[in-house]
């Protein structure tokens, strides 16, 4: 009898980069923050517009934070299995019920947080920090989301359905919800929502999610499989990186402040709202999942997606429409930490399938 032997590619540095930075994302994330906090004079810096000349009287103001967002989401359209989604036309029943939870869910759940915070010793009722809350699930579902259907063994293809479809809607989903919010507001934090819903309605979910993920989707299509290969062992690296820079360029305007100005309550409010909002949103998800009785893979999917919201989109809103209220950044930062620790918990509990030794 003869034994065939074969030899194991060695891994291509990019894609050790990627693994590495993978596994220590979760720390990455946390030293981003503690820069952000030590060292904010950089992040400020980038957070400004600033000038690109492309001729004597013309000048494109170039966005730091939209462009590191733009970079996030095009790497992720680029990573979509798109040839995967032809299985969701013949069982399209788990991604519409998650499209339509993660749309009504914060029709459900906002207007309860509201409701307690109204009873609280704040003099403006919370409306500051639901306003924050509005703009954070509002938005479509994480890209972020997919990686965690992976690591559970669940339904991706549902997953990158409900990424894609979420995010395609966005620019009517987006401006309807904060507007079937804003009356739950008091003062100027309802003029503020307000103007955030213009500037939303001009074009904001179009420019800044959907046209950078849908580039990346058509890249995906269009490239040679070689290409498309090597493009992804060096971008995805590169957009990790992206993405922790934004996470503290985005900290840098909310944290730095608290150095100077010490908010202790304002930051524990910010923190119990951000918890309870997240909890609420994956707990939805999961009640939902089992009512409609969906195998194991699509309940996680659906899980998720109620759960996990583009916040990076939202702090890239609230620091380019609202630079005048850092604050209202404390618990979208939250959110974004809470939602992912909730997502290592929905795909944990959920059974492996064990290995069959071979023989």
């Amino acid at each position: 009898m003869t034994t065939s032997t074969t030899s194991a590619t060695p891994p291509h540095p990019g894609d050790r980069a990627t693994d590495w930075l993978r596994r220590r994302l979760g720390r990455a994330v946390a030293l981003a923050y503690l820069l952000a906090t030590l060292l904010p004079a950089p992040g400020l810096w980038l957070r400004r517009p600033h000038p690109l000349p492309l001729a004597p009287h013309l000048h494109l103001q170039l966005h730091t934070t939209a462009l590191l967002l733009g970079l996030v989401l095009f790497v992720a359209g680029l990573q979509v299995p798109v040839q995967a989604l032809g299985a969701l036309l013949r069982r399209p029943r788990a991604l519409l019920a998650g499209l339509a939870l993660h749309l009504t869910a914060p029709l459900l759940i906002v207007p309860i947080v509201a409701f307690a915070l109204r009873h609280s010793p704040d003099s403006d009722g919370g409306s500051g920090l639901v306003t924050a809350i509005i703009l954070i699930v509002a938005m479509p579902v994480a890209a972020g989301a997919t990686v965690w259907t992976g690591k559970g063994h669940g339904d991706q293809p549902t997953m990158v359905g409900l990424v894609l479809a979420s995010t395609l809607i966005s620019p009517l989903t987006v401006p309807l919800t904060v507007h079937a919010l804003t009356p739950l507001l008091s003062g100027a934090y309802a003029d503020t929502l307000t103007a955030a819903g213009h500037f939303l309605s001009s074009g904001f979910a179009l420019t800044e999610v959907v046209v950078p993920c849908g580039a990346g989707v058509l890249c995906h299509v269009v490239l040679p499989a070689m290409w498309l290969r090597r493009l992804l062992v060096g971008v995805i690296p590169t957009a990790l990186v992206g993405s922790l820079v934004l996470t503290y360029v985005n900290a840098s305007g909310a944290l730095a402040a608290f150095l100077t100005h010490p908010r202790p309550l304002l930051l524990g409010a910010a923190l119990a709202v951000a918890t309870a909002v997240c909890a609420l949103s994956f707990a939805v998800g999961r009640i939902a999942s089992r009512a409609l009785r969906l195998d194991a893979p699509a309940a996680a999917s659906l899980t998720l997606a109620c759960g996990m919201n583009n916040s990076s989109a939202s702090a890239v809103l609230l620091t380019t429409a609202l630079p005048e209220k850092p604050h209202l950044l404390l618990p979208v930062l939250a959110y974004g930490l809470l939602q992912k620790t909730a997502a290592n918990w929905v795909v944990r509990i959920r059974p492996q399938p064990r290995l069959q030794p071979s023989l």
